[in-house]
């Protein structure tokens, strides 16, 4: 992992982590969503403060994580749904787990005390390093939505979440 380096995600970006945001759909375990967003769709949703990409020497993307507010209520402020894709290349390198690493440290010094996700039971390996990174599995959301690139077909979702020990 030291030849991965970890920045703030730019505009710069854009067409690499769509590039991966989109690999990750097509594999089947990674989203309900089908297609990339544009760009300006995808800044839209983000919140600029913690959005990284990890790169090698070259700086090639090799990752990304962000992350969306779960509501625009001043009760859930420090709570925040992420999401986290790597390049299908760059797997089993800990790139995934230095994002983690950092979207913890950058949201934990900002005052968020919740970082919440769902993962596809069948994703093992998200769910493994979500464990790592000290997420836990909630419980399971059953036929929480209907996954259009897989034949309509009802999917369940694992939630989980990081309770941060330093706020709140």
């Amino acid at each position: 992992m030291t030849d991965i380096a970890i920045r703030a995600m730019t505009a710069a970006d854009a067409r690499t982590v769509l590039a991966i945001y989109q690999a990750g759909m097509d594999a089947g375990n990674a989203s309900f969503e089908h297609a990339a967003p544009t760009w300006e769709a995808f800044d839209a949703g983000k919140v600029p403060a913690h959005r990284y990409v990890a790169v090698d020497p070259d700086g090639v993307v090799l990752g990304w994580v962000a992350v969306s507010q779960v509501s625009a209520r001043q009760v859930y402020a420090g709570v925040v749904e992420h999401s986290v894709y790597v390049d299908p290349s760059a797997h089993g390198r800990g790139v995934g787990r230095a994002l983690l690493d950092t979207l913890i440290a950058s949201t934990e010094a900002a005052g968020i005390w919740t970082i919440q996700s769902g993962i596809f039971p069948e994703n093992t390996a998200s769910r493994a390093l979500h464990r790592a990174a000290g997420f836990r599995e909630l419980g399971v959301r059953e036929r929480i939505g209907r996954h259009a690139s897989q034949g309509n077909r009802w999917r369940d979702v694992v939630f989980i979440e990081r309770r941060s020990p330093h706020v709140a």
